[in-house]
């Protein structure tokens, strides 16, 4: 089912559609590839943040469910030099880094629906060369399935005719219980190492042990309160593993993935004003937590990274799994 949501900035009509499959609801909108809303059966409130308007993803829900790139988090400086040239981003946090593809990014433009089915539907996008200063016709394209689980699946596409950095993600917020905040929601991470970042959230450089430190979940705890990191999984294209678990209110939400890394913020510097969420109230600190599957942040000025170069001729696949199930203990 495909209806009417808003205008884009170009006055363009932005739609909606809606799938389903194993008691699970989602709405997606082709503003940014945005996953408005996931609903399960059982469960009064969406388990995603979403806003009610188009009003609200241009303003304080920008990144809220879309599909952040064409390089999803952190390149420090602005620039970023490809096969020997160097390229000059959009500066778009605190005038000193490129956050998500800067103002340019693909959560702000206008996707296309290429594929609608009852539980699936894709989308296409032409970020073209130059656009925010990447360079490359980048075509990229996300579909979102729900399986016979319910469980909600992401893949997404890239290709280029020049080479350029692609690692874009899903920038999803999920609250499992529909309280206020996380101080309910529980979290494991298998990962044994994790990035280390400075005042600008840039990679200090090699991975870091968890053991010892805040960031160790290897046994389910709570949300702590400085989590705005990523955690070192497998190399990119392996075979999809365990990037968390999150448990609140008897829902547990089990997340794989392919990508050699998972950032996870807690939210705390969520602040929508008085623009409302599914709920009818706005939302505050720690409303949600962004599981973000991705390459590792900066990868342009670390060499000894997992790579996001693509090449023409060459196809990016990104793929990511959330399943949703009932516990009865959730420790």
């Amino acid at each position: 089912m495909v209806n009417y949501f808003g205008k884009d900035p170009n006055g363009r009509n932005v739609t909606r559609c809606e799938i389903s499959n194993g008691g699970t609801r989602v709405s997606v909108l082709a503003w940014g590839a945005t996953i408005q809303e996931l609903r399960t059966d059982g469960m009064e409130h969406s388990l995603i943040l979403g806003g009610r308007s188009m009003a609200a993803y241009l303003g304080p829900m920008r990144y809220f469910g879309a599909i952040v790139g064409p390089v999803a988090n952190r390149i420090a400086g602005g620039e970023m030099k490809v096969a020997g040239r160097s390229f000059a981003l959009d500066k778009n946090e605190a005038g000193r880094t490129t956050l998500h593809g800067g103002l340019a990014g693909f959560d702000q433009q206008l996707w296309t629906f290429s594929d609608i089915a009852a539980s699936s539907c894709r989308l296409k996008l032409t970020h073209a060369d130059g656009f925010g200063g990447f360079p490359g016709n980048i075509s990229v394209a996300t579909t979102y399935s729900l399986d016979a689980q319910g469980a909600l699946n992401i893949e997404i596409t890239g290709e280029t005719d020049k080479p350029t950095y692609f690692s874009p993600a899903f920038h999803g917020y999920w609250n499992l219980s529909g309280q206020p905040d996380l101080a309910d929601h529980r979290i494991y991470i298998p990962a044994t190492s994790y990035l280390p970042v400075d005042a600008a959230q840039i990679p200090l450089g090699e991975p870091a042990p968890v053991a010892g430190t805040t960031f160790d979940y290897r046994q389910p705890r709570n949300i702590g309160s400085e989590l705005d990191h990523t955690f070192c999984l497998a190399p990119p294209q392996a075979e999809m593993v365990t990037a968390c678990h999150v448990s609140a209110a008897g829902v547990r939400l089990e997340v794989t993935t392919d990508q050699p890394g998972v950032q996870l913020y807690n939210g705390r510097h969520i602040h929508t004003g008085q623009m409302p969420g599914h709920g009818g109230a706005a939302y505050g600190s720690c409303a949600g937590l962004a599981i973000e599957p991705q390459f590792w942040p900066n990868t342009p000025h670390q060499p000894n990274f997992p790579s996001s170069l693509l090449t023409p001729g060459r196809v990016a696949l990104h793929r990511s799994r959330f399943g949703i199930s009932r516990v009865a203990d959730e420790k």
